[in-house]
């Protein structure tokens, strides 16, 4: 590997490299890989990838030396000391992304993304390493457990692959896909793969007969440059499968040739000779030269068909283009040795948007929309005056009114594309030229635009102004959608009377005021849901009743009263607070029981619930009352499903699948390995009634290798 990194950078330093290496395989000694090989061949096979790419000598000891603070007695200052405070600072670095684990919950999602990007803006070098990290621990993924195959393929999918992509680089982008899908739809993966081989020597034909067409046109008129074809990577052909829910061999445009020339007159030269050999399939050019990505890549694309019928893509490129095509962001060390290593401004300000745009977000909103921002497909439109603006697909004028400046976003009043008028929600198209139409007198944003747009920084503005220019109104607004989700959760709004309990429930919420609070949600800033679900959580562990008596929603009456829950409660108890337990967590058509709590009205339990034995108890007889469902439409109701199975590879996604496939909420999925060769996987859903859950357990009981599914607790 020593020999790889001097043959992929020979300008970097070898002998601090080698003593690197000494230094990381000493302090690495005592540790072995899964597959019980040394430890350091993990750090020696990441230094490779970070050479390969073209980076410098401090990444390439960085990438020796990323293990050593987090997993050996080795210090920042030592590493500094030795090898200087740049490498140190990228170890440490590298050592803060190691913790990101992207299975918890959206808040540590966006603090971990925080520190991503915060670490890229300062050196883009530490996202790389991180990447040739993963890249070499995604190579190695047969020595770990099914479940941990599972879990960082997703991780790599919904994380790591994007980010190469939105980085520029494609070859590891791809190569993370493949070797994800493999363990995430191992039956497809092996599909394709099998097809594939089966078909190879036909598919060398078909591109050795357009490669030779090609290199003898592009001779003849004296273009000199290199031609290769080859067939789109696993993942793509799955994309295409699922995306046109055809067969690999109803899929024809499975081919793509790259011409690589010297400069860009011969990129515009080579096309029309594309055009001239083959025909071209219409609205299938797009020429990313004039107008490259926002991750740097430049080409030519166009799509065309052979005399034997079969359609294929040309890439058109040169040297310096294909280099960022491959390698993204790390081409710049390529071609600019010693120059700015931590890149220019410009092509990076989308780091700094996405850092700003957390500010007065919601958690599970700011994920949700990064994802959008960063891993979608853009857009490329146009102002007036011939400006590209680069936007996530389906953007709107929204979108591009506040992509141009936050003023011009606030006072737009209508939009035009092309000159014609348009709906504020018409999605933009590549090549859309869009005027904004402002007004002195608009009155701001609308908060339907929010439900609108599609892009964080648009979203993130709207906010900032209703924020800003609108606290009343948001008080009202928010106030309004807190109570009614109190309501919803079977909360008593009186809760908040408590003087006593209030303090701890608003620091719960992060908040010093109830005013605060209720300006958040209104402007967006926190979703009504999740205070909701942090104070009850604090109220459940504070283990006391509100002060108020009334707040406990337990009024004495005779006759049986349906609550808003959808359940009837009969006996001495008339309006009352009712909760469900989540022991067991009862839906419609349960048969259920009820018990008085202390403080919190009635909590309902299935009969045969463990807890609900106490039913038989003299000395708790007069706490148990008989409850019934009403006979109404009620809101969905929580609850949960342990399913055992055999430890085979993809159950978990059969079981999301089918839960997806019953259009339930999913509130939380998760597996775990047990003795013997076996796997329980646990998933919390809302389902209407009995009937529901009973065909869901019915469809998951279907499935391969599964031996029981219970019941459990929420």
């Amino acid at each position: 590997m020593m020999v790889a990194i001097r043959r992929y950078a020979p300008y970097v330093d070898i002998e601090k490299v080698d003593e690197a290496y000494h230094y990381a395989e000493a302090k690495h000694a005592d540790q072995k890989r899964k597959d019980g090989s040394p430890y350091i061949i993990h750090p020696l096979a990441v230094a490779e990838i970070v050479a390969e790419i073209g980076l410098d000598t401090d990444a390439v000891l960085g990438a020796l030396l990323h293990d050593c603070i987090e997993d050996t007695d080795s210090s920042f200052d030592d590493i500094a000391r030795r090898f200087g405070k740049t490498v140190a600072e990228l170890v440490e670095g590298v050592t803060k992304l190691t913790r990101v684990q992207y299975s918890t919950t959206e808040e540590q999602q966006m603090e971990n993304l925080r520190k991503m990007f915060m670490a890229m803006s300062k050196d883009i070098r530490v996202i790389l390493i991180k990447i040739a990290d993963r890249l070499h621990n995604t190579r190695t993924l047969q020595y770990q457990t099914p479940a941990k195959q599972i879990s960082k393929s997703m991780e790599t999918m919904e994380i790591y692959a994007p980010l190469a992509h939105r980085l520029g680089m494609q070859k590891i982008k791809w190569e993370l896909e493949d070797e994800s899908l493999k363990y995430l739809e191992p039956k497809a993966y092996q599909e394709i793969m099998d097809y594939l081989d089966a078909h190879q020597a036909q598919a060398n034909e078909f591109m050795r007969g357009v490669q030779s067409k090609i290199t003898t046109r592009l001779s003849g008129v004296g273009i000199h440059g290199k031609i290769y074809g080859r067939i789109k990577h696993v993942y793509s052909i799955y994309r295409k499968m699922k995306s046109q829910n055809k067969t690999i061999d109803e899929l024809y445009d499975l081919y793509a040739f790259r011409i690589i020339v010297d400069t860009i007159p011969d990129c515009y030269n080579v096309l029309g000779h594309i055009h001239d050999l083959f025909s071209l399939v219409p609205g299938r050019f797009k020429d990313y030269i004039s107008t490259p990505k926002p991750n740097m890549y430049q080409s030519l694309h166009t799509t065309v068909i052979g005399t034997d019928g079969i359609p294929f893509e040309v890439q058109i490129r040169t040297w310096e283009m294909h280099q960022t095509a491959e390698y993204g962001v790390a081409a710049h060390w390529k071609y600019k040795q010693g120059i700015n290593k931590t890149g220019e401004e410009k092509d990076f300000e989308w780091i700094r948007r996405l850092l700003e745009s957390q500010q007065d977000t919601d958690a599970e909103e700011y994920v949700h929309s990064l994802k959008v921002d960063m891993f979608d497909d853009e857009v490329f439109v146009f102002t007036p005056k011939g400006k590209v603006i680069s936007l996530p697909q389906g953007s709107t004028p929204i979108d591009f009114a506040y992509a141009i400046h936050s003023a011009v976003g606030n006072s737009m009043v209508g939009a035009k594309i092309a000159g014609r008028i348009v709906k504020f929600d018409e999605p933009l198209k590549n090549g859309d030229i869009v005027e904004i139409l402002t007004s002195k007198t608009a009155k701001g944003p609308s908060r339907d635009w929010l439900k609108i747009c599609k892009s964080n920084q648009a979203r993130n503005k709207i906010k900032q102004w209703f924020k800003k220019e609108c606290r009343e109104d948001n008080i009202v607004h928010g106030k309004a959608s807190f109570e009614a989700e109190l309501r919803h959760m079977n909360l008593n709004p009186n809760i908040l009377n408590d003087e006593e309990l209030l303090p701890n429930l608003l620091k719960k919420v992060c908040f010093d005021t109830l005013d605060d609070m209720y300006a958040a949600i209104g402007y967006g800033g926190i979703t009504a849901q999740k205070c909701v679900g942090r104070i009850r959580d604090e109220l459940l562990h504070a283990g006391k009743p509100p002060k108020d008596p009334k707040a406990t929603g337990l009024n004495l009456g005779k006759a049986p009263t349906r609550n808003e829950s959808g359940v009837i409660v009969g006996g001495d108890i008339g309006s009352c607070m009712v909760k469900f337990s989540r022991c067991c967590t009862p839906v419609p058509g349960d048969d259920i029981i009820g018990f008085i709590t202390k403080g919190y009205g009635v909590s309902i339990h299935r009969k045969d619930c463990p807890n609900a034995k106490g039913a038989s108890d003299p000395a708790q007889a007069d706490r148990w009352v008989h409850v019934t469902w009403a006979n109404t439409e009620s809101e969905p109701f929580s609850t949960t499903l342990e399913i055992d199975s055999t430890a085979r590879q993809g159950v978990f996604l059969d079981v999301a699948t089918i839960l997806a496939s019953m259009k339930v909420r999913v509130t939380e999925i998760s597996a775990r390995d047990l003795p013997d060769d076996r796997c329980l996987t646990l998933a919390t859903f809302d389902v209407k009634n009995l009937e529901e859950l009973n065909t869901i357990r019915q469809k998951i009981r279907g499935l391969s290798g599964v031996t029981d599914v219970r019941r459990g607790r929420n």
